[in-house]
């Protein structure tokens, strides 16, 4: 199974629970950190082993973030235990369980403050992406919030078991950082010639978001310890014709890497930031592409099942309706 626009792994996932080989691409470096922890073949006992291993060996970490937002975003005994996993792991992620580690540091970075017990290491945060500085701080500001001190191991290790305790599958696959406009990432892509199925859901017209909104996780990644509204390797979204043409050449690439009659299947949809008919944008980018159209079914909308595209969107009007498009490879 390939996924060109894996996100946060949830195909790759899947194929992990059915016992099937997977491949996925994503050009944001916080969602291939995602996507690696679900195909990581480890356990909590070695997720908390490093950490500990990672805490003795860096005492004094070499770059600790100033400013308004850290000092109230974060206990500093708190970022300062955040910065020493943070360069260990810049160091050394190549082991799963240190893969697996990342990503769980990732979701706890920020989040809602619990009635019983911490869960994640920040001040209270009224969402699950990344806040914006100066909203945040005014926020926090308001409401006499204050960074608390929590316990990182502890809520290290909840996750892990709570992540990992039960996981019986062993994965099989891999996640890669790329741009699935580029040829030449397909012609290096474990599994060439041999995919049969390609199961993925693009970016959405209009959502250009994403890393913007998951800054923190990507400052964690090494990223700046600021907003980063850049969009190199995302699909351009100036036009609908254009988007249209970029997919066009992602489906172009699928195909040569696929065997023949290969199917595939498209989520896809809309935002209410851009009033388009999104079906129409996504059938256009398949044609003369070599893949043949041959079911399109509802998939209702992003407001049934709290599916991502809900969250990215900046309008509180009711979300649009989505579709799977069903095709196949013809060359």
């Amino acid at each position: 199974m390939l996924d060109p626009f894996c996100g946060r792994g949830t195909t790759n996932y899947a194929s992990r629970l059915l016992g099937l080989p997977s491949v996925g691409i994503d050009s944001s470096p916080v969602a291939v950190a995602l996507s690696q922890a679900k195909l990581a073949n480890t356990s909590p006992q070695m997720i908390v082993r490093v950490a500990r291993r990672i805490l003795d060996e860096i005492e004094t970490p070499n770059d600790v973030p100033a400013g308004e937002f850290w000092e109230w975003a974060f206990h500093k005994d708190v970022l300062w235990m955040l910065c020493r996993l943070r360069e260990g792991l810049l160091r050394n992620c190549q082991s799963d369980a240190r893969k697996a580690l990342r990503a769980i540091i990732m979701g706890a970075l920020h989040g809602p403050r619990p009635k019983s017990r911490p869960t994640y290491f920040s001040n209270q945060s009224p969402r699950t992406y990344g806040p914006k500085p100066r909203y945040a701080v005014n926020f926090w500001k308001a409401r006499n919030l204050v960074p608390e001190f929590v316990d990182v191991l502890k809520i290290i290790e909840e996750r892990a078991q709570r992540f990992y305790s039960q996981e019986s599958t062993v994965a099989v696959g891999t996640v890669i950082k790329g741009d699935s406009r580029d040829k030449w990432l397909f012609s290096r892509l474990p599994g060439k010639g041999k995919i049969s199925w390609v199961i993925t859901s693009p970016p959405y017209y209009g959502m250009r978001t994403y890393l913007p909104d998951q800054w923190l996780r990507w400052w964690f990644l090494g990223g700046k310890p600021s907003v980063d509204y850049s969009v190199y390797g995302q699909v351009d979204h100036t036009s609908p014709e254009t988007f249209s043409s970029q997919l066009r050449q992602v489906w172009q690439n699928i195909g040569r890497v696929c065997i023949s009659d290969a199917r595939m299947v498209i989520r896809f949809g809309g935002i209410n930031d851009r009033l388009v008919d999104a079906l129409s944008i996504l059938q256009r980018s398949l044609q003369d592409s070599g893949w043949e159209i041959n079911a399109i079914e509802s998939a209702g909308s992003a407001s049934a099942g709290r599916r991502q595209a809900l969250h990215f969107s900046r309008s509180n009007n009711q979300a649009l309706e989505e579709h799977d498009v069903w095709a196949t490879w013809t060359g």
